[in-house]
């Protein structure tokens, strides 16, 4: 349903730079998808070489830097290994997600840039290294669910305090204080129907005409 309302080729082609993907990473990618399409199961850098100019040592060491990244799996289904983009995709439609929460956050609260730029730099400062483009991401995740930067970063000094350093971690802080928030003013939680609810919004909002036919 999903792949069929928005274009995850449009999406990499806007964010593979927030990404930190490189041109060349974002060809290999688009070349995997085509031979996917065209009903080659399994992907290696041998079959992309006869579709690219790129050396196949270098396409080699964007492969791997691409499944570290998480972007594309090798799977076994029915004995047989096969390759996917599943794990890239769901990436680019969660980053179109949080980019639409904020941009509708933005046109009422100029702030949230500088509000993230100080949880990034907190977060930075407090694990002693810099954050992934994953981790940006959740962080812009947690913004667009409603989370305050004090309440992100107290879930942070929270998780280390515990000696928990992973975005996991933080993660279960923040829901949990979420769903007892809601228990104690509600009586009930909704946090389980979040991601259903942005996903069709997503949806709904990929299926807009944003251009007035002639």
């Amino acid at each position: 349903m999903i792949t069929e309302a928005l274009d995850f080729r449009y999406l990499l082609i806007e964010n593979y730079k927030k990404m930190k993907l490189t041109e060349e990473d974002v060809m290999v990618i688009l070349v995997i998808d085509h031979l996917i399409g065209d009903g080659n199961p399994f992907i290696n850098s041998d079959l992309l070489s006869l579709k690219m100019s790129l050396s196949n040592e270098k396409i080699d060491n964007i492969l791997c830097k691409l499944l570290e990244k998480g972007y594309i799996e090798y799977k076994t289904s029915k004995k047989k290994t096969i390759t996917t983009l599943n794990p890239l995709k769901k990436q680019l439609y969660r980053e179109f997600q949080i980019s639409m929460s904020l941009e509708n956050e933005q046109n009422s609260t100029p702030s949230v840039e500088s509000k993230l730029q100080n949880i990034y730099k907190t977060f930075e400062e407090s694990l002693s290294r810099p954050i992934s483009p994953a981790e940006y991401s959740k962080i812009r995740e947690w913004i667009s669910l409603g989370y305050s930067d004090d309440m992100i970063i107290n879930a942070l000094k929270e998780s280390l305090s515990k000696g928990r350093k992973s975005f996991s971690s933080i993660d279960r802080i923040l829901l949990t204080s979420k769903a007892r928030d809601d228990i104690e003013n509600e009586g009930h939680t909704t946090i389980d129907e979040t991601w259903e609810h942005n996903l069709e919004e997503t949806i709904r909002i990929a299926k807009t005409p944003w251009v007035k036919k002639k």
